[in-house]
């Protein structure tokens, strides 16, 4: 390997060196070797001008039409122009100011050259501003040279820089490729073979050098190979290396603070979070450390507003009057008391709507027992719900079972008979009257008594049901509550003043307005009560909400019109497992709020179980500490001292955590939330505090995120973490179609994109137009130019003036819109800075259908739900990241009608920014997309400490295409790594790893 470690000055020389060095970061001949070609031009390709893409430094070969030379700025400037031509196309040159002499003289007409530089736009002609050239006619010094070049079938195009043209990068690497002979293969000989992979030294030699295509192919297969293997060796090394190192295994203790936790929690696991658990749990359980990524939500609250109703004995009452003792009623219909009380602060609040018009709130994370005929009952959160709400016919999917028919005594007397008041409130009730307590909060048979009375005096027979007709605002309600109240289905239809048509479905066992089957998931006869269709489920805002637990082994409770409801959570049971083990547990957080957030909920949800050693505290309990940079003196100080001494089972905490003087008794668990916010040495940082018995142990790590990064499936791909799931992908939404409309070159798109929004709200929807930024801000300083400088400056800097503008603002394309496209429409504003209560007039009026159109900024991105919504219109969708226009058309789409997206650029078709949205348009798969992003900034370096966005480590394989390449790598690495941990009949495979992974790498890979 020496002669690959040799500094490339010494071959090359200092100038060439140093640019390679300080613009593409190649030090050593190995360097340059790696440094593969990005494509190659066969004689044809390279004269295409017709297909030159725009912003990306490009070689072409081309003769020249014409030369001239133009005065600009009064004549105290000047410039050269030259326009070349290949018969596909023609491309315009310009050189300035002193630069215009040797091209003046070197470019005449009819000469022929090769040409390198960025591809840009001005005046709408494509140009190459200050290009390197090279001439092809034998008059220049080097052009026997070039000409031989050119000679070759395939001419390779490496990735250059404005300071080294491909051909001069070609040069340097004819004047090292020599040195090929001495590079040290590093997959063994059986492995090369069975894959029928050409030696290293002849791969190298094809992929800079080749005389066919199918050299070029067989030296990408080989490199690939070179780098998956390598790297898949250093992984398996080290997943070996850490079922080596020692850890305490922390195995689940009966009857500890775990099981007294899960036995007052209102929470029941779905199969997917009991199956998390058990992978969490049996990781724990060994005793080398868990390295594991819990990829979904993972809140622990899941809740209700305190203005929700929850059914007791005696009536409803509101969640927020729930306290630990209350009797409620279970779905089963039997009674149980509160056991806990869980305030969990403000949040998101979700309206559940079913088909009978009742609705009840809740936040994302609840969970509904619902059933569908395909695949019968099932556990969803609301999240989930929301993302599956509808079949492929476009009609509901879900529905809710009633709760049992239940006694209730909360009324008083009843001096009449029900039947009667039934009659009395049918013949004679007026807008104001209402049934009387003692009659809605009754036995069974005294609310079936008043349903009679009044279906027989003012209801009548309405195909599978019956009808009330034109009952008071009021009493309409209260039938409905009635009917609901037996297991029954009641659905008020306004018709006028007020008043409503009440259809009523009551379970088998009432005749005479008992459900009859209608093919589709309505109750048969026998059925015990009837089903809800969840039909829309709508975003209300932030509220303060609470979730409790209930002493009955459902963890179930009946809430608001009747809908059963209960919860669940993952991530504090780990915690609560390793507490019981002896160990201690810490929560990374990334900010203080959320660190502030992540402690107020488990202490909320553990109730006493947080006040280990605390008066009132639980026997079994434990102490749970904060740890922030904020904290004053005296709370810091109690803090450290609780976790040195182990009073501290959890800690939560930031960055403060990190620091030198926080100490553990015996540190067992790391849970990092948002593990891509924070740097590997600072997870290493509070892994190596692990401390158990005074001997040094390694704690388990479980890192959590919400929203992977590219790097994080990268290394997922790559298999370095064992990876859990919480949240499957949404399915069976309306389809949304998604179109790219290039505004600029097509400007009839765009007139069409507002004739297609025009056509949505004629058939009843509503439509979205979002764009980047408000318009009320004040222009950026240095935005205008003025005069001479003006000119020159546009003269010297041909940009595209799709880049350069400022975003379109919503101000400014509202009132467009208002007197233009969409005149006649009801359009309105929504954006950040608007007034809160400005905000929420808006949404509702929008939600109302009091508006056709909104026009609005990012602000819509998250938690607005208008299942009416259709039509999406994206202004310079180009400015926005891939995941931001996938969450944005998520919001059309929600209801029963097919959703359109538009996403509106002025960026030129061979645009890298085109491309990325014309994959954005081609799928609604969110994980496909996190792959597209992957592709698009590639992987950052995967194993320094680079996110995204820079060079990366891995020249030739591409994560994303290459993962057959990879999987077949990692299993043959993991079986080599098996059979010889320490590569020792493998020395050439060391050479490679020792250079791949310099200290600093190694260091990196180790810490994880």
């Amino acid at each position: 390997m020496a002669a690959l470690d040799e500094p490339l000055k010494k071959i090359l020389g200092g100038t060439t060196a140093k640019v390679l060095a300080e613009h593409l970061g190649l030090q050593t001949v190995g360097d340059l070797l790696h440094h593969y070609p990005r494509r190659y031009a066969e004689r044809g390709e390279l004269t295409r001008l017709a297909d030159l893409p725009l912003d990306e430094h490009v070689t072409v070969v081309a003769q020249v039409a014409d030369s001239r030379v133009l005065k600009f700025n009064g004549g105290r400037g000047q410039r050269l122009e030259v326009t070349l031509t290949d018969g596909s196309g023609r491309l315009r040159l310009v050189f300035f100011g002193k630069g215009i002499h040797k091209p003046h003289k070197d470019l005449l007409p009819g000469r022929r050259a090769m040409f390198a530089g960025k591809v840009s736009v001005f005046n709408h002609k494509l140009q190459l501003a200050h290009p390197e050239y090279e001439l092809l006619d034998g008059d220049a010094d080097s052009g026997a040279e070039a000409v031989d070049a050119f000679a070759r079938q395939l001419l390779p195009i490496y990735p250059a820089c404005q300071q080294m043209a491909s051909w001069k990068i070609a040069k340097a690497v004819d004047a090292v490729l020599p040195s090929a002979q001495d590079a040290v293969d590093p997959l063994p000989g059986a492995l090369r073979e069975g894959r029928a992979l050409v030696p290293l030294t002849e791969a190298l030699l094809k992929i800079h050098r080749p005389e066919s295509k199918a050299d070029i192919a067989a030296a990408r297969d080989r490199l690939k190979w070179d780098e998956a293997f390598v790297l898949q060796v250093a992984l398996a090394r080290r997943r070996l290396a850490e079922t080596q190192l020692p850890a305490v295994a922390r195995r689940v203790t009966e009857g500890g603070i775990l099981d007294a936790f899960d036995a007052k929690l209102p929470f029941t696991l779905t199969d997917g979070q009991q199956k998390v658990s058990r992978e969490i749990f049996d990781d724990l359980a060994a005793e080398h450390p868990m390295h594991r990524l819990l990829q979904g939500e993972v809140g622990s609250g899941k809740a209700q507003p305190l203005d929700a109703l929850v059914l007791t004995p005696r009536g409803f009452c509101p969640m927020g009057e729930m306290a630990v003792g209350t009797e409620v009623v279970v779905p089963s219909g039997e009674r149980a008391v509160v056991d806990g009380v869980f305030p969990q602060g403000e949040r998101e609040v979700w309206r559940l709507v079913l088909s009978d018009g009742s609705a009840v709130e809740c936040d994302d994370e609840h969970l509904w027992i619902v059933g569908s005929r395909e695949t019968g009952e099932r556990v969803l959160t609301t999240r989930e719900l929301r993302g599956d709400l509808l079949g492929p016919d476009g009609r509901p999917k879900w529905s809710i079972a009633a709760a049992t028919p239940v006694d209730l005594d909360g009324g008083g007397d009843r001096p009449l008979d029900p039947y009667l008041v039934g009659q009395r409130l049918a013949e004679g009730g007026g807008p104001a009257d209402r049934l009387p307590d003692a009659y809605r909060h009754a036995p069974l048979k005294d609310r079936l008594a008043v349903v009679q009375g009044l279906m027989d005096t003012g209801g009548g027979p309405a195909g599978a049901a019956a009808v009330y007709r034109a009952a008071p605002g009021p009493l309409a309600g209260d039938l409905a509550w009635l009917v609901r109240s037996l297991g029954g289905s009641a659905r008020p239809v306004p018709v006028r003043d007020g008043a409503c048509d009440v259809f009523v479905t009551l379970p088998a066992e009432y005749p005479p307005f008992r459900a009859r089957s209608d093919g589709n998931g309505a109750p048969t006869e026998g059925e015990p009560g009837v089903r809800r269709a969840v039909e829309t489920i709508e975003h209300l805002g932030r509220k303060p909400v609470q979730c409790i637990s209930v002493a009955h082994p459902s963890h179930a409770y009946v809430t608001d019109h009747f809908t059963v409801t209960h919860n669940t959570m993952v991530a504090l049971r780990a915690m609560l497992g390793v507490v019981d083990s002896g160990g201690q547990a810490a929560m990374l957080a990334p900010t203080e709020v959320l660190a502030q957030q992540h402690h107020r909920s488990i202490t909320e949800m553990m109730g006493e179980l947080a006040e280990g050693g605390m008066l009132g505290g639980a026997e079994r309990g434990t102490k749970v500490v904060l740890l922030t940079g904020s904290m004053g003196a005296a709370a810091r100080r109690q803090a450290l001292l609780d976790l040195v001494t182990g009073e501290a089972g959890i800690v939560v905490g930031t960055h403060a955590l990190i620091e030198d003087k926080v100490q553990f008794h015996d540190l067992g668990l790391v849970v990092v939330d948002e593990q891509h916010r924070f740097g590997v040495e600072q997870r290493d940082a509070l892994r190596g505090k692990g401390n158990s018995q005074q001997e040094k142990q390694t704690p388990h790590l479980l890192v959590m995120t919400a929203t992977p990064i590219p790097r994080t499936v990268a290394m997922t791909v790559f298999g370095d973490l064992e990876t859990s799931v919480l949240d499957q992908l949404p399915a069976g939404r309306s389809p949304i179609a998604s179109h790219v409309v290039p505004a600029k070159d097509k400007p009839h798109f765009l007139a069409r994109a507002w004739e297609r929004v025009r056509e949505e709200v004629a058939a009843g929807h509503q439509g979205y137009v979002v764009c980047p930024r408000i318009g009320d801000e004040e222009e950026a300083p240095g935005a205008k130019k003025k005069g001479a400088k003006a000119a020159a400056a546009k003269e010297s800097s041909p940009e595209d003036v799709a880049e350069k503008r400022p975003p379109l603002a919503v101000l400014d394309i509202a009132e467009q819109l208002k007197t233009g496209p969409l005149a006649g429409l009801r359009v309105a504003v929504l954006h950040g800075r608007m007034a809160p209560d400005d905000k929420d007039d808006v949404m509702r009026s929008f939600a109302a259908g009091e508006l056709d159109v909104l026009v609005a900024t990012t602000v819509i991105e998250v938690g607005v739900n208008v299942p009416n919504a259709t039509a999406m219109v994206i202004m310079d969708a180009d400015r926005f990241g891939v995941s931001q226009l996938h969450q944005l058309r998520g919001r059309v789409g929600r209801g029963s009608a097919p959703g359109l997206c538009l996403l509106v650029s002025e960026m030129p078709e061979a645009s890298p920014a085109r491309a990325r949205l014309a994959a954005v348009a081609g799928t609604l798969d969110g994980f496909e997309l996190s792959r597209i992003d992957l592709e698009q900034r590639r992987e950052g370096d995967v194993l320094g400490q680079a996110q995204s966005g820079v060079r990366s480590s891995l020249r030739m394989l591409a994560v994303i295409e290459d993962e057959d390449v990879i999987a077949a790598a990692r299993e043959e690495a993991t079986a080599l790594v098996t059979a010889d941990p320490e590569l020792t009949g493998y020395p050439e495979l060391r050479i490679a790893l020792s250079a791949l992974l310099d200290e600093e790498r190694e260091q990196y890979l180790d810490k994880g």
